[in-house]
């Protein structure tokens, strides 16, 4: 019973393949993250330069 069971489950490739794009997902956020941080600090450095030239 329980080895059909686990036979089963290791033949079914849904579970495999909603972890696989769970991952990409995961990858995806993390450099857009990355990404939004550093084009972030980059605006406020500019918007910085531009206040104390300001005043």
């Amino acid at each position: 019973m329980m080895l059909t069971k686990l036979s089963k489950f290791l033949k079914n490739s849904k579970g495999a393949t909603a972890i696989e794009y769970a991952l990409i997902a995961s990858l995806i956020a993390v450099v857009a993250i990355t990404g939004m941080k550093a084009i972030g600090n980059k605006i406020l450095n500019q918007l910085t330069n531009i206040a104390n030239n300001l005043g």
